[in-house]
């Protein structure tokens, strides 16, 4: 019927009814003897359920008909409207104790709430929302434009609905799933609502309580389903359908979290540490499941449905235009710049934490509280994952964050330095989510790669920003890091800017790297292994193997031009010793490093024989010479540039065998370990560089050599002591090279005799590394020797002799014959050709293969025959009771429709990128929804 002349009194009647209502609930619930009378409660339902109807249809009367002619109607319609969502509020919560019409009042009470949600959207579009400062003195009608008072009508009632639907969203909560539809209506209709006048309701309602109820929901929800996952007793897989359901009521209550962020980010900013540590949780616990191989459709589904949706949680307040930048450096400073003290861990603190359980880690996980965060060990991953993901997503984000992020880079350092960390990224693997929208697909990445990836990204954005200052001195303040994980990232960083960079930039930076090494070599001129001019000359180095060949030609000469200088010739040589690319350098330059590297090697050398000659006690360091290191650099750079014979006159021939005799003669004569120890190193430089100068060995000062080192390593009191054997495998080098010299090989031959018994030290090693360089040396010299006693060559107590299963005891066919199988492994390497044996060990592994493939086949087939059938006692098929055909029917109709559903969906998602928040919640109910149409299949199958 037309109510619109007498709307008043319908609402002064629905308001006395609900009050009646509420009333008469309460006594109701007392248990008081005559409410609890049959005919009295069937009387009071019946009325109670009227009373919601007739108030559902008073409002949508209200929505067709606003009134705003006079001030007491409006605060009619205002209580009318409070009574009404206060009796929706108690039959809801109170809807346990009358079960007989519990699915009624619910029907009923989301028509109420519907319908107060189209009242409210209805009055904010019939007004003109004005600023708070016109509200002042509303209360007693003085301001002169009746839009005001209109819109404090519009508020109060706004308010009140979104009050009362916020109360009903935290109780449909914890009612369980008799109640999701209540909760999804009340937390929608809260966003829906809070979207009206937005800059007034901001001063009315407090955003932050909302934003702080979904998140302790979600948290909540997700300590819970890890107390059951992580419990002793949960041993079996965990299914894709079982994950989805548990987080889909997760994702909800953050998808409403991040709405009402973006409609409120000044709002949400009050709460940015809740924000932040809701997303730490969610992130650690996700890479925490990875660890268990029965829970990883769990961390999938987590990184499908709850990551993204918590990660723009907190992107909604960094990247917001209405939150000032202070406040997001605020928020940045929070969750990444108090990580140095993760690097300081007692050791102790740092076991426990290695040998936690997976229970005991989940449990911490939900327990760690604002105050705790910055220096919660459990959420360390979480903040690397975090911070990956933020950096991954800079070209999203805006100049002034992406600068805030590179000044925070050093945190990045801080979190991987800590022993659990760099220990769980090199083995781990994490569900990654690639592409977005339809084409979106989980794929399983190792972390170590995703950290450089990130990284790279994140460099390719900050180049074209204001950032790229700091994040150049970021890389060039960790270019030395001592930790070897960071060191390696650092690098890759550097070879990936070196690779791809523009040329000015490449050249920019390198001129940077080479005052930092002046500077260094200018106060360091010591070259000792593992000091940071050796580490800073190795890391540009490694550049160098990247960059074109001008950058290169530009180092070197940059460096190389000024050979008169000390701090040049420290530097020259630092740069040698580790492996300048001196080969990639133009054919000119090439040639006069080729000159200036003969020129210092020949120098050196004739200065180091004067000084071993006058004074046995020199020391390769002293007098301005760089000693071991220079020749080190030196014998390196003369095999790759392949010296050959014109390069060298007889004179030459002369100094590099008298060199090795001073420098064996230098290790005969030292007493002090330092000099023993740099001269057993000068000394196997030495042998080296001789090896690879074939031509040395037809000179007749080699005979010399050989007899010397006869003495020092065969013959001398000094040949078992420990410093002499780092240059052993340089004399296993030189050894393989005297198969070309012409020997004489009769017993009267002094040369001879040297050699063998050199052999025979070399091949008595035991060490399974000098057992292979000895045996690699003698193959060499046996094949191309003009010698024919090689029985002379071999002790009778060799290393290969020794019979492993009689003992110690040495027999000679038993090196012969390990010998021959070394041979062999040597011969296949070379070789695609597979020999009988390794094809007779493939073969019984394959058969082992097939034979474990066909029990897991077995048990397999079992499986599937128990799951179609069941066998009884009797061997007999258990019969199934047939149900109804209406049931069936419908069960049919249902699976239709929710395909029928899901083609549409998709079919809209493809044509269509509007509407995607409305997409994605009918994508989220239809999930919940094939859920239960499943559950209600299975309980008709096994019937």
């Amino acid at each position: 019927m037309d109510t619109t002349s007498c709307l008043r009194h319908f609402l002064i009647l629905g308001t006395k009814a609900s009050m009646w209502c509420e009333k008469h609930l309460q006594m109701t619930t007392t248990s008081v003897e005559e409410y609890q009378e049959e005919n009295h409660a069937r009387l009071f339902f019946q009325a109670f359920l009227d009373s919601l109807s007739f108030s559902s249809t008073t409002i949508s009367a209200l929505t067709n008909s606003p009134m705003f002619e006079e001030k007491e109607l409006m605060l009619i319609v205002e209580n009318f409207i409070l009574r009404q969502l206060n009796l929706t509020k108690a039959s809801i919560s109170e809807m346990k104790r009358f079960h007989s019409i519990a699915s009624e009042v619910l029907k009923v009470a989301q028509v109420v709430l519907d319908a107060a949600i189209r009242l409210c959207r209805a009055y904010a579009q019939d007004i003109e929302w004005a600023s708070t400062e016109a509200l002042t003195n509303e209360d007693e009608g003085s301001t002169a434009d009746g839009r005001v008072n209109n819109m404090a009508h519009v508020i109060n009632i706004i308010t009140c609905a979104i009050e009362h639907l916020y109360d009903l969203g935290i109780l449909a909560a914890s009612g369980g799933g008799s109640l999701v539809t209540i909760l999804n209506i009340s937390w929608k209709g809260v966003v829906t609502l809070l979207q009206l006048g937005k800059g007034v309701l901001a001063d009315k309602i407090n955003i932050g309580d909302f934003i702080l109820s979904l998140i302790s929901l979600a948290i909540e929800s997700l300590r819970c389903a890890a107390g059951v996952w992580s419990s002793s007793s949960f041993m079996e897989t965990l299914a894709v359908a079982e994950a989805k359901r548990t987080f889909l009521p997760i994702k909800f209550y953050l998808i409403n979290a991040v709405r009402i962020c973006s409609q409120y980010p000044c709002q949400a900013l009050l709460v940015y540490k809740e924000i932040g540590l809701c997303v730490l949780m969610i992130s650690t616990f996700g890479i925490s499941l990875t660890k268990e191989s029965h829970l990883k459709a769990a961390s999938e589904v987590l990184a499908e449905f709850l990551e993204p949706t918590s990660f723009l949680l907190l992107l909604t307040l960094i990247n917001s235009d209405e939150v000032k930048n202070e406040s997001k450096l605020q928020i940045l400073d929070w969750l990444f710049t108090d990580a140095s003290h993760l690097s300081s861990m007692h050791p102790e603190e740092i076991l426990n934490t290695c040998t936690d359980s997976t229970t005991s880690i989940c449990n911490r996980i939900f327990t760690v509280t604002c105050d705790d965060m910055p220096r919660a060990r459990t959420l360390m991953l979480g903040r690397l994952s975090l911070f990956l993901n933020i950096i991954k997503v800079a070209p999203d984000l805006k100049e002034e964050i992406v600068l805030g992020i590179s000044m925070r880079l050093k945190c990045l350092l801080d979190i991987l330095v800590n022993a659990e960390i760099y220990s769980s990224i090199l083995v781990l693997q994490i569900p990654v989510l690639c592409g977005s929208g339809t084409t979106a697909e989980l794929v399983w990445n190792p972390l170590f790669p995703f950290i450089l990836h990130a990284l790279k990204t994140f460099m390719v954005v900050a180049a074209l920003s204001p950032a790229w200052g700091e994040v150049e001195s970021f890389l060039l303040a960790n270019f030395l890091h001592p930790h070897f994980l960071c060191w390696e990232i650092i690098m890759d960083l550097w070879c990936f800017l070196i690779r791809h960079a523009e040329t000015d930039m490449i050249n920019d930076s390198i001129d940077r790297l080479l005052s930092l090494f002046k500077m260094m070599a200018s106060s360091e001129p010591a070259l000792l292994p593992g000091c940071s001019l050796r580490r800073m000359a190795r890391s540009i180095c490694m550049l160098l193997h990247y960059a074109a060949p001008s950058t290169i030609d530009r180092v070197y000469t940059s460096i190389f031009s000024d050979d008169k200088s000390h701090l040049a010739y420290i530097m020259y040589t630092a740069l040698l010793v580790e492996g300048f690319p001196l080969t990639s350098l133009s054919d000119n330059l090439i040639k006069i490093a080729h000159q200036r590297i003969l020129s210092a090697f020949f120098g050196f050398i004739e200065n180091s024989v004067n000084k071993l000659g006058v004074d046995n006690s020199w020391r390769p360091y002293s007098s301005g010479v760089l000693g071991v290191v220079s020749m080190y650099a030196l014998s390196t750079v003369l095999q790759s540039l392949q010296i050959s014979s014109s390069d060298l006159d007889d004179k030459n021939f002369s100094r590099v065998l008298k060199f090795a005799v001073a420098v064996i003669h230098g290790c005969q004569n030292a007493t002090n370990g330092s000099d023993k120890d740099q001269l057993s190193k000068l000394l196997g430089q030495t042998l080296e560089i001789i090896s690879h100068t074939n031509h040395l060995f037809a000179s007749d000062e080699m005979e010399e050599v050989i007899l010397e080192l006869h003495k020092l390593f065969a013959a001398g009191s000094s040949a078992s002591e420990t410093w002499l054997y780092q240059c052993k495998p340089a004399l296993a080098s030189f050894m393989a090279g005297l198969s070309r010299m012409q020997m004489a090989e009769g017993d009267g031959s002094e040369t001879c005799s040297a050699v063998w018994e050199l052999f025979q030290t070399l091949l008595r090693e035991r060490h399974w590394a000098f057992v292979h360089l000895a045996l690699t040396s003698f193959e060499y010299f046996a094949a191309r020797s003009s010698c024919d006693q090689l029985w002379r060559f071999v002790p009778p107590d060799a290393a290969l002799s020794c019979d492993m299963e009689a003992g110690n005891e040495a027999r000679e066919d038993q090196f012969m014959s390990e010998f021959k199988g070394f041979l062999e492994k040597e011969a296949a390497v070379l070789t695609v050709t597979p020999c009988s044996k390794q094809l007779s060990l493939l073969e019984k592994e394959g058969l082992l293969l097939k034979e474990t493939i066909g029990k897991y086949s077995n048990i397999e087939a079992e499986i599937s025959v128990q799951g179609i059938v069941e066998i009884t006692s009797d061997n007999h098929v258990k019969k199934k009771r047939k149900l109804p055909d209406g049931i069936n029917e419908g069960m049919t109709l249902l699976q239709s429709g929710l395909r029928a559903v899901g083609d549409g969906l998709a079919l809209w998602k493809q044509q269509s990128d509007d509407s995607k928040e409305l997409q994605d919640e009918l994508s989220s109910q239809l999930l919940c929804l094939e859920g239960v149409i499943s559950h209600l299949v299975g309980l008709a199958d096994s019937v």
